[in-house]
């Protein structure tokens, strides 16, 4: 097996991918696509696209749509989505099984007068191919032959609508069924759905009391996931809006290696093609970068914190699959010699960077914050994280002026990891320059150690005073092993359960709450973010803290339900006062990161066994 084998295959069998809008169907194998849209009779609004999480609609004065991302399995054999728009509330659910797809498209709440259903078709990407109209039927003709869409209901005429190609439009007075194929009734379109609603109920079930929040974050990766045409491949942005908003889709770094390791539990495919594809945006300098727009511009001056490595391994733990760790390796190990070559200082610590670059697309990321304070502080991710307010950025390095305790730790994960995939796969050659590179960030660490306040702080470099601005990151020292069990034990009983730096109903926030900058709650300053747990969470596996991992795990699921249970909503950040994360209009309501929540607790319970453990004890 290679990757490239994999994602023709995983091309191939697959029906459907939604596109921009999560209401179109597209048959893969010719790029044929039908959009399901809508219009109204109180005011003559027309829904042409159906998104999670926007507030305004383009195509009109209204409000925009409010969406419910239903379950969405991962084998496209489930989905269902709900929205309410202009007093209307609507529910479609769809079924793909080979070459066939039925759609089950439900009125809950109705205007007076009943909207008009349209079932728009056409052909994307340029693919050849051209539909019509014919008997109430739309016919597809493709290279490879016709295709049928049929529609039950009551035909519906209205000419006042912008639509461009071939289409089919009926009353929604009452339930439509909508097939694709071969002809199918209501009836037969309501047992089929019934029919794989409840399957898909039952592969969730093997979680337990946890299914809930498998079948959230399983919600959040297949209804982010998306086709790129350019690239011919699979991949999955944070979200739609993310996407909608940098030329087509965007890859941020860390944000799709969490992607692929979250799909390891249900999509094996899903998993490796966002490994793969994230890892293809490496820079010819050797880093993976911030983030790859669609218009091909990426962050050349920056990388973002070096998760890969261990995302892969825990992919492997999951998979058990040797070729994908050969498929990756090398790339992975250029990675961390950038890192150690770009970031380390004499002591061993790391400090975040930024490069000076050229500016070739006059976007504004090429610019602001590049080769200075800011663009160093989106290189660890968290933007405008106050740990960063005021620190000196060293334009001789390229680097701020803070050895920064949370990279650290990550190279240090970033280094252990690689330890254990070389073994893994034969390459024990690399090993005793990963470990010379481990070692020095070890030492580095050691050296940000606070005896007197029992906590590793970052330093500055330029003073060599210690900053008492601490977040979450600070914890991600306990990747490494010479934090004694007496260190271990300080840390969480006096930063992790102290109520004035973390501990609460709603953690871990992302500053601490006696910051001066926590009550702002603004993005990174103050608010909780899913990575931080998870990555604190994974940080404690090889300790003696099993109280701080069942409470971090529990405090996670708890976060997470709030929010899904009340919107379905999988946010970007959530407030640690409130443990909302609608009340900020900087958090993306369906950003798949938000369900790491979900994967810690699932991790907790023993769903993903061993999660952070050494693969082979000779890496230690």
């Amino acid at each position: 097996m290679n990757y490239q084998d994999m994602k023709r295959a995983y091309l191939n069998g697959w029906h459907t991918w939604n596109v921009r809008s999560v209401l179109s169907h597209v048959y893969m194998p010719d790029g044929f696509a039908i959009n399901a849209a809508f219009k109204e009779y109180r005011e003559g609004h027309y829904l042409k696209e159906t998104l999670v999480g926007r507030f305004t609609n383009e195509y009109g004065r209204e409000p925009a749509e409010t969406a419910y991302p239903g379950p969405h399995a991962f084998d496209e054999s489930y989905t269902e989505m709900r929205f309410r728009w202009c007093d209307m509330e609507i529910q479609v659910e769809s079924t793909a099984q080979g070459d066939d797809l039925v759609l089950l498209i439900t009125p809950l709440r109705q205007q007076v007068r009943p909207a008009m259903l349209v079932l728009e078709g056409g052909f994307l990407w340029g693919r050849p191919g051209w539909v019509e109209k014919r008997e109430g039927h739309l016919v597809a003709h493709a290279l490879s032959g016709d295709r049928t869409v049929y529609i039950t209901g009551q035909p519906m005429e209205d000419p006042n609508i912008p639509v461009q190609t071939a289409y089919l439009s009926v009353a929604l007075a009452g339930p439509v069924a909508v097939s694709v194929g071969k002809a199918c009734s209501l009836e037969e379109a309501r047992s089929l759905i019934a029919a794989r609603r409840e399957a898909h109920q039952r592969s969730c079930a093997r979680y337990g009391q946890l299914a809930e929040l498998y079948e959230a974050m399983e919600s959040a990766l297949g209804w982010d996931t998306l086709y790129d045409a350019a690239g011919d491949r699979v991949i999955s942005p944070v979200s739609r809006l993310w996407s909608i908003g940098s030329g087509g889709y965007v890859l941020f770094c860390w944000d799709n290696f969490f992607a692929g390791f979250m799909a390891s539990l249900g999509n094996r495919e899903m998993a490796y093609s966002n490994l793969r594809e994230i890892l293809n945006q490496q820079t010819p300098a050797g880093f993976v970068p911030n983030f790859s727009y669609a218009t091909g511009q990426v962050s050349a001056d920056r990388s973002q914190p070096p998760v890969g490595s261990a995302m892969l391994l825990e992919t492997y733990r999951v998979l058990g699959e040797k070729w994908i760790v050969e498929d990756l390796y090398a790339d992975l190990l250029r990675w961390n010699e950038w890192f150690a070559q770009h970031r380390m200082n004499d002591s061993g610590a790391l400090c975040w960077g930024s490069e000076e670059i050229p500016v070739l697309y006059g976007n504004r990321w090429e610019s602001e914050g590049v080769h200075a304070t800011y663009g160093a502080a989106l290189e660890s991710g968290l933007d405008n994280s106050p740990m960063y307010d005021d620190i000196p950025f060293n334009r001789d390095t390229h680097r701020l002026e803070l050895e920064d305790v949370g990279l650290t730790g990550l190279y240090i994960l970033d280094c252990r990891s690689l330890m254990e995939l070389a073994l893994l796969i034969g390459r024990e050659e690399d090993i005793p320059a990963l470990r010379q590179r481990m070692d020095a960030a070890r030492t580095g660490l050691e050296g940000l150690w606070d005896e007197e306040n029992g906590f590793y702080y970052n330093r500055r470099t330029d003073t060599g005073a210690f900053s008492r601005r601490i977040s979450p990151t600070n914890f991600y020292a306990l990747f490494s092993p010479d934090v004694t069990p007496e260190r271990q034990r300080r840390m969480a009983d006096e930063h992790y359960y102290n109520p004035e730096e973390f501990y609460g109903e709603w953690m871990l926030p992302s500053i601490a709450r006696n910051d001066p900058a926590y009550p702002e709650q603004n993005y990174w300053r103050g608010r909780v973010w899913a990575p931080l747990n998870f990555l604190v969470y994974l940080a404690l596996a090889r300790t003696e803290l099993a109280d701080v991992r069942r409470d971090l795990a529990e405090k996670s699921a708890q976060l997470f339900r709030k929010e899904w249970r009340e919107h379905r909503h999988v946010h970007e950040n959530y407030s640690a006062i409130t443990g909302e994360g609608c009340d900020s209009g900087n958090s993306d309501k369906f950003y798949h990161w938000g369900a790491l929540l979900c994967m810690i607790a699932l991790a907790d319970a023993g769903y993903v066994p061993g999660l952070g453990q050494p693969l082979d004890e000779m890496a230690e």
